[in-house]
């Protein structure tokens, strides 16, 4: 798959030095994933959620932290649309961020 855009993932880290080693696994893991459909995904991350408008949910370092990704399967990308704390995860919508 193709990430667009790491920096989202780098700038989590830097505020939160422990995300690091987490979301660092979860960008190899997808960069080397083909996934056709959301079922492809749910194999390798039994606790994604799905949230409509193409939106996935991550579960990064135990639940400390989420990641919402929009997924273009056509294409094989994702877009990291947010990264960062549980508590900030709750103030956003993520079918529409």
């Amino acid at each position: 798959m193709r990430i667009i855009s790491r920096k989202a993932l780098r700038i989590c880290w830097e505020k939160y030095p422990d995300a690091e080693t987490p979301l660092k696994a979860w960008y190899r893991t997808a960069k080397a994933a083909h996934w056709s459909t959301p079922t492809d995904i749910k194999v390798q991350y039994r606790n994604a959620s799905f949230v409509g408008n193409d939106r996935v949910v991550f579960n990064i370092a135990g639940n400390k932290y989420r990641l919402v990704v929009a997924v273009n399967y056509a294409y094989q990308a994702l877009y990291i649309r947010f990264a960062g704390t549980h508590r900030q995860y709750d103030q956003i919508d993520a079918k529409e961020i």
